[in-house]
């Protein structure tokens, strides 16, 4: 039965483009444009490469940090372009993020430093999977944190969770329901005609697992297009930049607004691994300093383009692990351990840098070369995926980890 139902879902979906609609899309209840309740929403942002987190929010107020970065360290706050923008007298955001410091000063963007997953793996591939699947060291797990953290539902909208991209996320795989799309536009049925004769097949088919296959796929492809074919202005003059992930957010933002029944979304961006020339000669300048602008201004476009609705979206950054402390010969890092990550929009405590810093003398450091981790990142997801998705059953959410450590991100 598995491996039929299978292979009659793979056969749809072969329509669709780059898309895919695995085998848990929702039931006919939600026929295209049908409104969904609006529910609280979780955006999970994977910087995938290990971003250098001490030059994103950077320890100014740390000697240390100085001594180990001759050549790669932001300066420290002064007023000018290039240095840091100050936070609370001791961090600051690299000058690429300053559109997010009005919704820090707001109370809308808290900062987690020092934070990451306690396995000391520095492979990429390990620590990402570990990170998505959210059991640090298991590499059996077959399912993703974000899958596991929607409550399930034997009926409900063909588009609750969804992955910017061409394939399902490791974070988004589970028995719930997920998609992956590549783009609104590419989400649709090229061939109307022999698309109209196949979705019939299927209706007048008597088998339930082929009409049932059939069902759940046109319904997937129906909602989204419903979407898509509306012209869309992003709010409030925001302006999303043309990048990945600026293009991802703002496809995200357009599925909210439409109030399709969206619960979690996940979208990535890569190029954070920065062996060689992370910087230049000016803070501003650089591989970091050009990704960090395209990720400043997407987030605060999609900040701004929301308005009112942020109320009901929580936005989380992470990245499988940090850089060294120290630079190395070729004005870049290597890999290292513990890393920052972004808690933006609704319920969240913002306007604060969260965590136990560890310091950066050299006794203080994991290893003698590498940022101490004192927060576990499942104590972030953790935190919002209990009190903002409204799930308390973290333990299933994270097998292991039953005995996570908030940290107060969420408000009252």
């Amino acid at each position: 039965m598995f491996s039929r139902r299978l292979f009659l879902k793979s056969s749809a979906v072969a329509m669709f483009g780059t898309s895919t609609a695995p085998a848990w899309l929702s039931r006919a209840l939600y026929a295209a444009g049908a409104p969904s309740p609006r529910k609280k929403i979780l955006v999970a942002i994977f910087q995938r490469g290990a971003m250098d987190g001490l030059n994103v929010v950077v320890p100014h107020g740390e000697k240390a940090y100085y001594s180990l970065r001759p050549n790669l360290a932001i300066p420290r706050p002064d007023g000018t372009a290039d240095s840091a923008v100050d936070l609370d007298g001791f961090f600051g955001l690299h000058p690429s993020l300053n559109p997010l410091k009005p919704v820090y000063d707001a109370g809308h963007l808290a900062i987690v430093h020092a934070v990451g997953s306690p396995d000391p793996t520095r492979s990429h591939f390990d620590a990402q999977d570990f990170m998505e699947s959210g059991t640090p060291g298991v590499k059996t797990t077959g399912d993703g944190w974000l899958n596991r953290a929607l409550a399930p539902e034997k009926s409900g909208s063909p588009v609750r969770a969804v992955g910017l991209g061409p394939e399902l996320p490791h974070a988004l795989r589970g028995h719930n329901e997920a998609v992956a799309i590549g783009s609104l536009n590419d989400f649709k049925v090229r061939d109307t005609r022999g698309a109209s004769a196949f979705e019939n097949m299927y209706e007048s088919s008597h088998d339930q697992v082929l009409n049932g296959t059939g069902r759940e796929a046109f319904d997937a492809v129906k909602r989204v297009q419903a979407v898509e074919k509306n012209a869309y202005t992003p709010a409030g003059g925001a302006r999303y930049p043309n990048g990945k992930l600026g293009q991802g957010l703002l496809q995200i933002a357009r599925l909210i607004k439409a109030n399709v029944g969206l619960e979690v979304a996940f979208t990535d961006v890569g190029g954070w691994d920065h062996h060689v020339n992370e910087v230049g000669a000016k803070s501003a300048v650089g591989q970091l300093a050009n990704l960090l602008t395209e990720f400043g201004q997407s987030l605060a476009a999609f900040y701004t383009d929301l308005g009112d609705r942020m109320n009901d979206v929580t936005v989380v950054t992470m990245s499988e692990f940090g850089r060294t402390a120290k630079e190395n010969g070729t004005r870049g890092t290597d890999h290292g351990h513990a890393n920052v990550m972004f808690a933006m929009g609704g319920g969240i405590k913002g306007g604060k840098i969260y965590g136990d810093w560890p310091g950066m003398e050299r006794e203080q450091l994991y290893e003698q070369r590498d940022l101490n981790l004192t927060t576990d990142f499942r104590d972030v997801l953790g935190e919002l995926v209990q009190r903002r998705l409204g799930n308390p059953s973290l333990a299933s959410v994270f097998p292991g980890y039953d005995q996570p450590k908030f940290r107060g991100l969420i408000g009252a």
